[in-house]
């Protein structure tokens, strides 16, 4: 009589989180392919990368021309996409920080700190949302209102950490992914 193993929540734990990435995964595809869609009206001569010109202005005269260069129709986006944002945030970070541990395993197997960075990273990635925050507070209180001190500073340097922190956390999946596909055992056919 062959016994069927019992599922236990150390079995369990993996497929589930695996599950879970890849419905983040496709989360975080939509919520972009959306916000770029947004996103299309916010683009001028000012604004040449449309939110990302603004989230990046850094002082009031940047941020009060792009504004200026914005009907009233793209200021709806940009509102639109500022709110939506914030949906987004957790997805993103969740989607590159659960990939980041996957990657801590695959690294940390070959170099031990190589493994702690990935759960720093992962961390970092909660950080990077926390920032998106704040600089979306900055952008919403100049979209309502017209660019003041401190707000175009706060963004830019929020957007800046943020960018920073996705960035290196992508660059990590990525090392783990190839390190992975470098050392895992090729599939002989039988």
């Amino acid at each position: 009589m062959v016994e069927t193993p019992v599922p236990n929540a150390t079995t369990e734990r993996p497929v589930r989180r695996r599950w879970l990435w890849w419905v983040l995964l496709a989360l975080t595809i939509i919520l972009t392919v959306v916000l770029q869609a947004v996103d299309a009206p916010l683009k001028t001569p000012v604004a040449p990368q449309g939110i990302v010109s603004y989230e990046l202005a850094g002082t009031t005269a940047a941020a009060q021309s792009i504004l200026d260069s914005w009907d009233v129709n793209a200021k709806v986006h940009a509102g639109f996409s500022l709110g939506l944002d914030y949906l987004y945030m957790p997805v993103y970070a969740l989607t590159i920080g659960l990939a980041c541990v996957w990657a801590a395993r695959v690294l940390g197997s070959w170099k031990r700190w190589l493994g702690s960075l990935g759960r720093v990273l992962a961390f970092g990635l909660g950080l990077a949302a926390l920032l998106d925050a704040t600089e979306n507070f900055a952008l919403t209180t100049m979209l309502f209102s017209a660019a003041a001190d401190p707000w175009p500073a706060v963004a830019r340097w929020c957007a800046t950490g943020k960018f920073a922190l996705i960035i290196a956390g992508l660059v990590y999946v990525l090392a783990g992914f190839i390190v992975w596909l470098m050392t895992r055992p090729s599939r002989k056919m039988t």
